[in-house]
This record gives C-alpha cells, structure tokens and sequence, in this order.
C-alpha cells in the first residue's frame, strides 16, 4: 500500500517498480538499457532517501499506512489530544468547587434584550472586563486611590503585592473559565481593583474628605457618576472574592485576620440600590462608623462567610427580619428528578382578573419586599420602590441564583410573581394607586415591560419556590364558585352608584309586589266579618 503526498514522486515509483519486474522476468532491455539503468539507480536511491519535504512513506506488505511526524494528518491527532487533555483539566471537581463570580449565561443576556444591565459601562472590577478600551479612562482614578491608600497607611506596594500573590490561586479558582492575563498582571489587578473598592466603601462611611480626596473630586465624591459606579460595581461579571478584600482591608488597618467589616461597608455603599424605600436607621449607620474608629466589627452576616459583594446583598434583601417559613412542603410534592416545564410558571392570574373577582390589594408595611401575605382574599404585598438601576440589579441577582448551585431562588420566585401579577399598564397602575408600587420611570408601560423581560428565558420549579403555597391559596380561592358568583354581582351590579340605587329601586319594587299579592291573597280566603 503506498500514501502519495506528490504526483511527480508517484511516478518514479511507478517507473522503477515497472524496471524491477522487467528485470526479475529475465526479458532483455532495450539498447537504451544503460540510461535505463542510471534511472533505476537515481530511483533506488530516491527511494532510500526520500525528500522531506514530499514526506511519501511506503508500506512494502500492503498491511499498515504510516505517517511522519510533521505530516497533517499526525498534527490533527496532536491537536485533538492537546483539547482531550484540557477537557480532562476542566472536568476535574476542584475547577469547578469554589467557583462563584460567573460569566452571565447567553441566553439570560439576549433574552434581557439589554447588555447594558450585565456589562459595565464606567469602571471594570476583576478579569472579565479588564483593559476594555471604554473602561479605561477609570484606570488614572484607581492608580489615584491606591496612592492615597499608601500615602494615608504609609505601606509599601510589596506589602499589598506579597499578600495577593499568597492568594493567587484560590482568588483565580472563583472566576469561570480561563483568562489572559499573567501572574503579576493578575495580582496587580487585586491590589489595584480592590483598594479602589475600598476607598469608595471607606468614602460612603467615613467621608471621602476624611481620606485625603478633594471635595470637587470627580469621582471619589457622593455625587456625579458614584449612582453608575455603584450600578457597575454590583453586577456579578464585575466582582472581586471577599476575602481578597477582607485581606487588604485588615491590611490597611493593621489587623490581616479581621473579617466582616468589607460584607457591612458594602451594604451601605450600596443601600441606595435597595428596592425598597426604607434606607438604614441611624443606629445602624452609628455602629457601622464606630466599627471603623474602633477596628471591630460589626456584620450582620457574620454567621455566613460571603462570597463577594453581590451576594453579600442579596443575603442582605432576604436576611432583613425574620426568614420565610421552611419549605418542608418541597419533599412531599416534587421529585428531585423532575423536569421542568416552562409552561408551570405560571402561578397566578393578573391584577386585573384577581380583582374582577374581589381579590384586594393592599400595601404591606415591611421593608421586606418579598413578604407577600395573602388571606381572605386580600393579597397585602409590601412597598416596591422601581428605580432605573433596578432592572440590572434584578437581573444580575437573577442570574447569580440561576448560576450558582448552593443557592436558593427566592429573588427569581419573588420576580416571576410579580411578572404573573402585572400584564398590563393597567396592572402596574392599579398597584401604583394601591401604593404597593413606587417608579422613577417614564411610564406604567416600562414598568410593565420590565416585569415581562426579566424572566423571559428562566425556568425553574414552582414548587421549589417560597410563594408557591400562597399561589396555590390564591388560585383555590380565585375557583371557588361562591367566589366567582360574589366577583360577578360585584362586577354586574356593584361596579357603580347609579347600578346601586337601581338594585336597590329594583328590590324595593319586587318587596312591594310581594307585598301586594300577600294582600290581595289574604284578603280572598279571609273576608271581613
């Protein structure tokens, strides 16, 4: 068997092996035997000493093809071992333990319809958007606060380098996929990144004016672009672990093994994203300057070591009172391989269907904006305060819950409610009017839109949801048949004053008649005297 690489090669070998057998069956050659013969030997000798560059290989008994090292076909098997064996470095658990700052999945961010929401637009924190040319421009005002940060402490950069090159790897081990960038550019974005996530936690306590920044600073001022730079620094593609920032702060305080304090700092740095109008009271704003003077910490997370700042408030939206109740009810009704339908999130019927029925809204006084109660048929639901920064906050919590595994998705429970709720401009404005809603948007229609969009691409379970048996009292109550005959005479003939008064005339007049014929009856069967 022969693999031919080049033609010309093909037929010099096919000359010599006609020559050999010529040779072998004893017929005399030509009178041009000789220059024959000088062909053979250059053919023979081609044959011992092939090119390199035409790379022909034959196979005397026709049984097995060979390769050279250099030909294409042996650099593909090379090329596909090298991915096998990546494959087999991706597929070990301990890439994938720790892991907990993900790139948001494709279809959450098409289905948003808004990359805006996922993507920073002012400052990059961690690798994923590292060096992005539109980002750039912030990079002069960290390099700005780590030299406050040495001035103020008075450290030498190779304290901070030394720390996070410890760290390395267990701070690369939390980020998804590979990256470009080197070992010293890795560690020199953690300390950068992350003193100037500090300053700006630190600023929203202690004043910026108390660390040494100007007060017509451009950005390390409450004012200006600080609303973007918080709706930047919360999305989940933008993070840095928290014990990379626990470290630099006990760093700079001069106590490396303090924790805590980075989960509190966050919290009120970003308070103004929370979606409720109910911001910290002054004893916890009094305790969290104090825990800065003093050192001490003062976490009202301490019970869980947080993963980094985004999910550090969202245990913050759920932790804020007491707990939803277990959700014991999961064991009983669902299977643990269950497939999900999409078609079952639909848990309840739309604002104005419920209250066509006789279903009442009315705004709960909690600043737990998930502690949705309902009973005799009135659904009190608390204050919700829609802002233009709550659409990517939503979202990238959202996502978080869809990504991570040790996390449950009360957030996305909490969101598809609202969305089953709220259909129309006319829903969204009902509950505006019932003061359960609060927006800073154009209209009740971008509202609506944006309940619609949020979980446009999620699935999950509703019975893996906390709402779940609230929606399976309200849907009971929404089939009930006295309900239903209640809601239509409310709706028939209670709907306005003028149909009051005219079933009011109207049941007076059929009293009367009754009245009448009673009489008249009467007086038939027993006659005076």
């Amino acid at each position: 068997m022969v693999a031919v690489f080049n033609k010309e090669l093909l037929s010099w070998y096919l000359i010599t092996l006609k020559l050999k057998e010529t040779l072998q069956s004893g017929i005399p050659s030509s009178p041009n035997s000789g220059s024959r013969s000088t062909e053979f030997q250059q053919q023979q000798k081609l044959q011992q000493e092939p090119s390199e560059s035409l790379q022909v290989v034959i196979n005397v008994e026709g049984e097995n093809l060979q390769e050279e090292p250099n030909s294409p076909v042996s650099e593909w098997v090379i090329s596909i071992n090298e991915k096998l064996e990546q494959a087999r470095q991706d597929d070990m658990a301990s890439s994938w333990a720790k892991l907990s700052i993900y790139k948001i999945p494709h279809y959450l961010r098409e289905s948003s319809g808004d990359d805006k929401a996922f993507a920073p637009q002012i400052v990059s924190i961690g690798p994923y958007h590292h060096g992005k040319r539109r980002l750039r421009q912030m990079e002069r005002h960290k390099w700005r606060s780590l030299n406050h940060v040495l001035k103020r402490t008075k450290h030498d950069i190779s304290l901070y380098l030394n720390s996070m090159k410890e760290i390395e790897e267990r701070a690369r081990s939390c980020y998804e996929g590979p990256f470009s960038l080197s070992s010293n550019e890795f560690v020199e974005m953690l300390v950068l990144d992350g003193c100037f996530v500090l300053e700006l936690f630190r600023g929203a306590i202690e004043g910026f004016k108390q660390l040494g920044y100007s007060r017509n600073d451009p950005v390390f001022a409450m004012r200006g672009s600080m609303h973007s730079i918080q709706r930047d620094m919360i999305m989940l593609e933008n993070q840095l672990p928290l014990f990379v920032l626990d470290m630099l702060l006990g760093i700079q305080l001069g106590n490396p093994d303090m924790k805590g304090l980075v989960a509190t700092l966050a919290l009120r740095f970003f308070d103004p994203l929370m979606p409720t109008d109910e911001p910290l009271t002054k004893s916890d704003r009094s305790k969290l300057e104090s825990s800065l003077k003093s050192t001490e910490t003062f976490d009202p997370l301490s019970d869980q070591g947080g993963l980094h700042c985004l999910e550090v408030f969202r245990r913050s939206l759920l932790r804020t009172g007491p707990q939803p109740p277990p959700r014991t009810w999961i064991k009983r009704r669902s299977h643990a391989n269950r497939v999900v339908d999409k078609r079952r999130q639909q848990l309840i019927h739309c604002v104005t269907e419920l209250k066509e029925l006789g279903i009442k809204f009315k705004k709960r006084k909690t600043d737990r904006f998930w502690d949705i109660k309902f009973k005799d048929g009135i659904l009190r639901i608390p204050r919700l305060l829609i802002h233009d920064g709550t659409k990517s906050l939503f979202l990238n919590l959202i996502a978080f819950e869809q990504c991570h595994l040790d996390c449950s998705n009360d957030i996305t429970s909490y969101v598809i409610f609202m969305d089953n709720l709220i259909n129309s401009p006319e829903d969204v404005g009902y509950l505006h009017y019932r003061g359960i809603i609060e927006h800073w948007l154009g209209s009740d229609a971008e509202v609506a839109d944006l309940f619609n969009r949020l979980c446009q691409e999620v699935v999950f379970d509703i019975n893996n949801s906390y709402l779940s048996p609230l929606s399976e009292a309200m849907n009971r109550y929404y089939n009930h048949r006295w309900n239903t005959w209640c809601a239509s005479l409310r709706h028939n003939y209670f709907s306005n004053p003028w149909a009051i008064i005219s079933l009011v005339a109207a049941v007076v007049l059929l009293l009367l008649t009754f009245a009448q014929t009673y009489y008249t009856i009467y007086a038939y069967y027993t006659p005076p005297g």
